[in-house]
């Protein structure tokens, strides 16, 4: 195990990812704009927000390096997720809304390659070995993949995003009972919601949801103002991020809890012969 990567370990048929919560900046302060832009994109407070999910008996696997070092959701070919769409890459040089990140000395691709083989590879290496790890116990295992995203980025998306963002990759990710069950809990929180729109689950869903063989990927994209109170525009360092307050995050947390409870029984009670038939 290494300091950066923490994997908390359950027996129940669910896998919760945390790809994108951390701030460590792998010594590029110096090279950045600012180390407050380096961590601006950062999913702020998604890890205390599913805090609950070992006490559902899931397994958690986290980064604590920053996505501006790595971006362990990205394809590692270079293949845009979201062709023609704004997006940012394996190891971004520009934020969500087109700011760059670097003064100078963008990394080169011999520094990428390096930064994979450091922090990419082993991060989807332990997903894999958890998966595996829980498939041999379990005929299904649901992989959760955790984000959130500021709420207006004119640069990603048009208008204001909904709160709750479903990704399946188009239903391929998943079983369509278990994206029909959570898009029922979704209908029901009183909330906007949205299955595969603008965010239909990044590399870790597309690259680790095989249905077929009993591992049903789902992304969770939500917009900031659901769980925390999140100021207009970019933000700047002075409420940027907005503090984390769990009386405002209560009524989503609760809302959470029952889809990561629904998809983890959806799962324990899922028979082999039901993947033979989807496969």
């Amino acid at each position: 195990m290494t300091p950066w990567l923490t994997i908390t370990r359950g027996e129940a048929p669910l896998l919760v990812s945390l790809p994108h919560t951390g701030t460590d900046l792998a010594g590029l302060d110096s090279r950045l704009v600012s180390s407050w832009l380096g961590r601006r994109d950062c999913d702020w407070w998604i890890d205390k927000l599913y805090d609950f999910a070992p006490a559902l008996g899931a397994t958690i696997v986290h980064t604590a390096i920053s996505r501006t070092v790595i971006d362990v959701n990205r394809d590692p070919s270079g293949v845009s997720l979201y062709p023609g769409q704004a997006t940012t890459t394996l190891c971004p040089t520009d934020t969500f809304d087109g700011d760059p990140l670097y003064r100078a000395g963008e990394p080169t691709e011999q520094e990428i390659a390096r930064r994979r083989e450091t922090w990419f590879d082993p991060y989807h290496a332990a997903l894999a070995g958890e998966l595996a790890r829980l498939r041999a116990r379990h005929p299904a295992v649901v992989l959760y993949d955790c984000h959130s995203i500021r709420s207006v980025l004119p640069r990603l998306f048009d208008g204001e995003l909904p709160v709750f963002n479903l990704g399946t990759n188009d239903g391929k990710s998943t079983a369509p009972e278990l994206e029909a069950l959570v898009a029922g809990r979704l209908a029901k929180s009183g909330q906007s919601w949205i299955v595969n729109g603008r965010f239909k689950g990044g590399y870790i869903t597309r690259h680790h949801g095989n249905p077929a063989n009993g591992v049903h990927a789902l992304q969770m994209e939500l917009s900031c103002r659901g769980y925390m109170r999140e100021p207009e525009g970019k933000g700047q360092p002075e409420n940027w991020p907005a503090d984390y307050d769990p009386a405002y995050a209560a009524p989503i947390r609760r809302q959470l809890t029952e889809i990561l409870e629904a998809a983890r029984d959806w799962a324990a009670g899922t028979k082999p012969e039901t993947l033979e038939t989807q496969s």
